[in-house]
């Protein structure tokens, strides 16, 4: 933590009693290890989240902020996270995103402008988001990241970050590829400068030894476009046999490109959604790697109620990793069940 949260401390909800103490640090053991937390102080039955019991902590009202492009599911499965725990925690979230780094910077500014209790943003393009993170930091209110910005978080002074090294996941990717037998992949980035997605590749890039990577860049706001460039460069270049995706969606639809242009290539990819679990079990995608995305929004909104009811830090100073796992025919059906409920 930085001395500009430790500032924060001093705004947050004050003379908790022992119960409160208590039920904190219960939950901060507890969410240290899952995402789906059963702990409460003073439950009263709720049906939202995962069932757990609701905090009898002061009222608060956090604002996530992310870059989803509208219609990626991925998403679907951070907010998820972030309702379960608000729902826990007696915390009024609210829930914005833009893909344009200068509209998501606004969207910040806004939950300043309406004075939030806390802010979970993520950090796709770091230095169009640092003015308005160091802005929220500058009025007193405590900001996590997560999902993205895991190289830069610590030096913008946010306090905590949960999510995955996504330089080590594409290395772990490029091992596999490697081990797979794979000779010539192509790596399919959906939004050219996007920090995450630009590292995966590079750790594709660097932790695949066994031949050749190639960078396809692809505009994901416009799917039809993504199906039409990839088939186009399986049909120019029949000689690749993988194809790594840094998104369910985008895996889904290099199947179809695969099948378009008559290619042989395997298709694996980052993260899942419901659709790519059915994919996994059918065969369309070799494996997956997994980050976790509904724990990133769990922890994230957990975190800062932790925060702002006894001051607690989780990560001790260091990134909370969240990822990466493997995803493929030997655990898909563990997984599956979780993915029906809209959690993985």
């Amino acid at each position: 933590m930085t001395s500009r949260l430790g500032s924060v401390a001093d705004r947050s909800p004050k003379n908790l009693g022992r119960k409160t103490i208590a039920l904190a640090m219960g939950v901060a053991l507890a969410a240290s290890v899952a995402a789906c937390s059963s702990s409460g102080g003073a439950p009263e039955e709720s049906d939202s989240g995962s069932n757990a019991g609701t905090a009898d902590t002061p009222k608060a009202t956090i604002a996530m902020i992310t870059h989803e492009v509208p219609g990626d599911t991925f998403w679907d499965l951070i907010r998820k996270g972030a309702e379960a725990a608000a729902a826990k925690d007696n915390i009024e979230l609210r829930y914005s995103a833009d893909p344009e780094a200068p509209n998501q910077a606004n969207l910040v500014q806004s939950a300043i402008d309406s004075k939030v209790d806390g802010i979970a943003v993520t950090l796709a393009k770091p230095d169009a988001m640092a003015p308005s993170v160091e802005a929220a930091e500058a009025a007193g209110i405590p900001v996590v990241a997560f999902n993205s910005g895991y190289d830069s978080w610590k030096d913008m002074g946010v306090g905590q970050y949960f999510g995955q090294d996504e330089t080590i996941a594409g290395q772990a990717a490029g091992a596999r590829l490697t081990a797979d037998g794979a000779k010539k992949t192509l790596c399919i980035i959906q939004e050219q400068g996007q920090v995450a997605l630009e590292s995966r590749c590079a750790g594709v890039t660097s932790g695949f030894t066994g031949g050749s990577t190639e960078i396809l860049n692809v505009n994901s706001k416009d799917m039809p476009s993504v199906e039409a460039t990839i088939t186009a460069k399986l049909q120019q270049d029949p000689s690749i046999d993988h194809i790594v995706a840094l998104g369910a969606p985008i895996a889904l639809t290099a199947v179809q490109s695969k099948a378009n242009a008559g290619s042989n290539a395997t298709v694996v990819t980052f993260d899942t959604n419901a659709a790519l679990v059915d994919a996994i079990k059918s065969g369309d995608v070799a494996w997956a790697i997994d980050q976790q995305p509904y724990l990133q929004g769990y922890l994230a909104i957990d975190s800062l109620w932790l925060y702002l009811n006894n001051g607690n830090t989780i990560g001790g100073g260091t990134p909370v990793l969240t990822g990466p796992a493997f995803i493929d025919s030997t655990n898909i059906d563990a997984i599956a069940e979780y993915a029906a409920n809209g959690t993985r």
